[in-house]
């Protein structure tokens, strides 16, 4: 009972921090925009780009950190998406933007720790000089985007949220992103393409 509480008081004093992102006012990367690629490290030393990743359909980029309470928040469902989909054709990879001088808990040795401890599988990237951050216009941690590939190359297909409630997995009623990949995996287009972002602001 104890970790529910904790992490409520931690959310209240992050609330400074907190926003809903207005998606209108969002720069970078739109629905339908083809997305470059890039190369970034992972914790175990590697360098990983998205065509890396021959034979997927696509991708689920998450902007997140080990800091942010929000982002503490979705780290299992998260996981939970990369266990549905990897499968299925869309890895998860996840990209920290936060400057580890701004903010130390998200150092490379930290994000190292917190990926071991949680035993993530999937990528979990630094961006070094917050170089690919910007050009996503991700502003919060997390900020979901899911990609598809096409002959042009990845495409932005939606962009938000993961999801209706980071309070309580439990009481979810709208999969935000499982809704977008499930609708891709089906030949359907996404219904709900862009939603407002909830979480912590990336530390510049």
């Amino acid at each position: 009972m104890k970790t529910p509480v904790l992490l409520s008081i931690m959310m209240l004093t992050f609330m400074s921090d907190f926003t809903l992102n207005n998606v209108k006012e969002r720069s970078g990367y739109q629905i339908g925009d083809v997305v470059a690629d890039f190369e970034l490290k992972n914790i175990d030393g590697n360098m990983v780009s998205l065509s890396d990743y021959k034979d997927v359909k696509g991708f689920i980029i998450t902007f997140t950190c080990n800091t942010c309470p929000f982002s503490i928040a979705y780290e299992d469902r998260i996981m939970a998406l990369n266990e549905k989909y990897a499968s299925k054709g869309y890895p998860v990879i996840a990209i920290n933007p936060n400057n580890p001088k701004v903010q130390p808990g998200d150092s490379y040795k930290s994000m190292q720790q917190r990926a071991l401890e949680k035993g993530f599988t999937f990528p979990y990237l630094v961006d070094e000089g917050q170089q690919v951050y910007p050009k996503f216009g991700a502003t919060k941690t997390p900020h979901m985007f899911v990609l598809q590939n096409t002959k042009q190359g990845p495409v932005v297909k939606y962009i938000g949220a993961i999801d209706d409630n980071y309070k309580d997995a439990n009481a979810v009623n709208t999969k935000y992103v499982e809704n977008a990949v499930n609708a891709l995996l089906s030949g359907h287009p996404v219904k709900l393409q862009e939603t407002k972002a909830i979480g912590c602001t990336i530390k510049v």
